[in-house]
């Protein structure tokens, strides 16, 4: 009978700890995938050339070409004065990976397998008939969008996704959605704290002292930002340190791929 009754008592204990273990494991498990959706996600350490527009980074749309003759393949984006990697056959395809405004790093088949490298544009073909001349956009613009994300500013033309990566998270969002489409506004307040002093003279010595009264959190600047279908259409600052001039860039451009 006491054997029993010390089985029972070890087998409760065992599904109590079971229960707070599954209980941890669970918590754990929420707060991981919070956290990973609050974070944006980072560059590779292999996409860390800054003179490269990264097309995962631009659009999650695949981007293909037909070569038009027989198409060298380069290891960097010098091109001929590189290392040749391999020869794409006419007619292969080929997956955009990345760009310059002069070359193309892309992925396909090659004499001994799948290779990445850099090719020049102009013995490429696709749909898009002016498909050059839009890329060469889109390679400008970002250009322009990382030289703002260096310095956390924000321009007229960027996406929302853009701003959040040089501002953070709004302080407040307002957004209306009509049949015409989503509106609305994000606000970015910056406060800091302001200490207020108070001066007392010393009765006998008549020495002045300098004491602490309080500390208020004021207003330091306010960067409100208006959008329409997610790109920034009007930008407002207020600021203690004076007006400062609102950028304006070209809107993303839309592929016709």
């Amino acid at each position: 009978m006491y054997l029993r009754l010390i089985i029972n008592r070890v087998t409760k204990a065992m599904k109590s700890f079971l229960n707070k273990r599954t209980l941890l494991v669970s918590a754990c498990i929420a707060i991981g995938v919070s956290t990973a959706t609050a974070i944006p996600p980072k560059r590779s350490p292999l996409n860390s050339d800054p003179e490269v527009v990264y097309m995962e980074e631009y659009t999650a749309k695949e981007i293909e070409f037909i070569t038009t003759e027989a198409l060298a393949v380069y290891s960097s984006k010098k091109g001929a004065s590189s290392r040749k990697l391999t020869t794409f056959k006419a007619g292969s395809k080929v997956k955009l990976i990345a760009l310059t405004d002069k070359a193309y790093r892309v992925s396909g088949q090659g004499k001994n397998g799948k290779t990445l490298g850099w090719v020049n544009p102009k013995k490429l073909a696709s749909k898009d008939p002016n498909f050059v001349e839009n890329l060469k956009k889109v390679y400008q613009r970002q250009m322009v969008v990382n030289a703002l994300l260096a310095n956390n500013e924000v321009a007229i033309g960027m996406t929302l996704s853009e701003v959040k990566l040089s501002l953070g998270e709004p302080t407040k969002k307002t957004s209306k959605v009509t049949k015409d489409g989503r509106s609305g506004k994000w606000e970015f307040i910056e406060f800091e704290e302001i200490k207020h002093y108070n001066y007392v003279t010393d009765r006998r010595t008549g020495q002045i002292y300098k004491t602490l009264s309080h500390i208020t959190t004021e207003e330091k600047s306010n960067i409100t930002v208006e959008f329409e279908n997610t790109v920034v259409t009007a930008i407002t600052r207020v600021e203690d340190n004076g007006p400062d001039k609102i950028k304006i860039i070209t809107p993303p451009i839309i592929l016709g791929f």
